[in-house]
């Protein structure tokens, strides 16, 4: 397969920002009332990672180690200034339908993490693609649990009503916790899949991120400051002949002298520091 369209099918299928990665949370239950805010949001996070993706490759051997998280904080808050802009002035009812949660694209984990995992140690092209792919699976996410929820919550689907579900939609899930509902629903058909292609021999990676509570399979695990990536070293079988052989004496011989006189005013003065050591040489002297 080539390397770039492996890119958006692993952000898409394989390693899917909101049903494997479990990434980007808040705004998966908070935005998606509809579809339509679904699809909004997905793209706006879509355009913000793509580029980003591309200005930090670009800058990969500029940015100091030390400050690489807010290098990365910087340059994706100002593509994130310029989308709401142009939601702002273009499409203003999507962007009230939003609201606070278009800024808060800034420290939505997928980019973030896209971010420091890949780009930072990728070209521009690949990092592209990867935006790419991570943007869409987000936003087939978003777009699905919007539709589920509009379907079942107001008996519409992108604002047409259907007719059938008018006397029968659910009122719940258009509120708060519906949102909780659609998801979990959503990952369990997920996991039945994951186990399906399991037992085919093609499994999907495993869930990653801190709430799988292992941060050796975490995406995360280079940039993270409150949590250790744990490896084990495997040590060469020892041979029996190098445990026979006896080992040098390395040791030194270092012939000491002792002072009567200073050993003796020591105990006396009770101290063992350099300033007492100074005032018994004196004393020394002096006697002599």
């Amino acid at each position: 397969m080539n390397k770039y369209i492996e890119r958006i099918y692993n952000g898409v299928w394989k390693e899917n920002p909101t049903f494997v990665l479990m990434l980007g949370m808040c705004p998966t239950l908070a935005v998606t009332t509809s579809a339509i805010n679904g699809i909004g949001m997905g793209l706006s996070t879509t355009v913000v990672l793509i580029l980003s993706n591309m200005m930090i490759s670009a800058l990969r051997n500029i940015i100091p180690d030390r400050v690489r998280m807010p290098a990365f904080i910087v340059v994706v808050a100002s593509f994130v200034t310029m989308v709401d802009f142009l939601m702002q002035g273009f499409v203003p009812s999507l962007y009230d339908s939003l609201g606070i949660y278009i800024p808060l694209i800034v420290v939505n984990c997928i980019i973030l993490g896209r971010a420091e995992s890949y780009a930072s140690k990728n070209p521009i092209v690949e990092s592209m693609f990867d935006g790419i792919g991570m943007g869409l699976g987000f936003t087939i996410g978003l777009t699905l649990i919007g539709s589920v929820r509009e379907i079942l919550g107001n008996g519409s689907i992108f604002d047409v009503n259907i007719a059938v579900l008018n006397d029968y939609h659910i009122t719940l899930f258009g509120l708060a916790p519906g949102a909780f509902f659609v998801l979990s629903i959503l990952v369990a058909l997920m996991n039945i899949v994951r186990k399906k292609m399991e037992e085919k021999g093609k499994p999907l990676p495993p869930v990653q991120g801190c709430l799988a509570g292992d941060c050796r399979t975490c995406t995360l695990s280079s940039g993270c400051t409150g949590k250790a990536t744990i490896t084990k070293e495997v040590l060469p079988p020892v041979n029996p002949k190098d445990v026979a052989k006896p080992v040098p004496d390395t040791r030194i011989e270092v012939e000491h002298t002792s002072n009567t006189l200073n050993t003796i005013d020591v105990e006396k003065s009770g101290s063992d520091s350099s300033y007492a050591d100074d005032d018994i040489v004196e004393k020394g002297k002096e006697e002599s």
